[in-house]
């Protein structure tokens, strides 16, 4: 037998769909209302975000508080990651490439049943290759997920161990119709997940004419200043401001640094923000379209309601 939730909260990514959602439960469309929103703040967003943010939790737009939490910096951190300066090392999937010469023998990679690569074998190359992958995600844990976590526990009064009835957290998620993959259900068992977009069959179009027709800004692009899953559109909008590109290429060059820390193992392989694996001034920002190649969509999409 179900019980009602103790606590409902909206993860708010201050990007279209979480801000529609929060707008939505502000004109009582959709409810019961959230006790609050939870904003997790990487340290590394856009400024127009910041300043949408500051206007969603002015206290003249919703009827319940936005909470902010951060777990730290993570430009700072990728700036830190390759020296012994203070940070948390913690992967990004930036895009890898790792150069071998002929007669080196490679590991071959297979999907086991839930979709995990796998090692599944070995091969030797015949000539000099470029092996190319993804790096870990681990910062959407850490960076998102993981202080929201925190922030419930303590909106509970709950210690970080201090056990808490299975279903006592509704926590609202802004994924909408066309992202209905990444409605996943949650991994603690005191946390149920819902998402109010999907039970009203609305995509980010449906959202975008909904903050238009109510006379709502549309919100900014949420996502990290440095975020490997950047479109096209958004890259060139990033290195069309000076200052904004000066901040993206010197991350970009520190994350090909050598590291030197210790208890941290040196990179395999060259990290890259851009998926042409390349340094961000040398990559070449037109579209498959303009380029007369077929677009074919990215699989790897960030997860953990970044961007949403």
């Amino acid at each position: 037998m179900s019980t009602a939730p103790i606590l409902r909260v909206l993860s708010l990514g201050a990007g279209v769909q979480s801000t529609t959602l929060a707008l939505l439960a502000a004109h009582g469309e959709i409810g019961p209302m959230p006790d609050c929103a939870i904003f997790a703040d990487t340290g590394w967003e856009p400024a127009a975000v910041m300043e949408h943010l500051r206007w969603l939790a002015s206290g003249n737009v919703l009827p319940f508080p936005v909470h902010i939490v951060s777990a730290g910096n993570l430009r700072d951190d990728l700036l830190n990651r390759g020296s012994g300066r203070a940070g948390r090392f913690v992967t990004v999937p930036f895009f890898l490439r790792r150069t071998v010469p002929a007669g080196t023998v490679v590991p071959v990679f297979d999907t086991d049943g839930d979709g995990e690569l796998v090692e599944v074998g070995q091969r030797t190359t015949t000539r000099g290759e470029h092996l190319d992958g993804i790096g870990r995600r681990q910062c959407t844990s850490h960076y998102k997920v993981e202080p929201i976590r925190r922030k419930v526990r303590e909106l509970l009064g709950a210690g970080p161990r201090d056990p808490i009835p299975a279903g006592a957290v509704e926590k609202w998620i802004g994924i909408s119709l066309d992202e209905v993959i990444r409605a996943t259900p949650s991994k603690v068992r005191f946390e149920v997940n819902r998402h109010p977009l999907l039970e009203l069959r609305m995509n980010r179009r449906d959202c975008l004419a909904w903050l238009d027709r109510n006379g709502y800004p549309r919100p900014p692009k949420s996502s990290c200043e440095g975020c490997p899953f950047h479109d096209q559109d958004q890259w060139r909008e990033i290195m069309a401001d000076p200052a904004r590109r000066a901040d993206v290429v010197e991350v970009d060059r520190a994350i090909r640094a050598p590291i030197d820390r210790p208890g941290v193992p040196a990179m395999q392989a060259e990290q890259f923000m851009h998926r042409q694996r390349v340094p961000l001034e040398d990559v070449d920002f037109s579209t498959a379209a303009e380029r007369g190649q077929e677009e074919f969509g990215f699989l790897h999409e960030c997860e953990g309601m970044c961007g949403v």
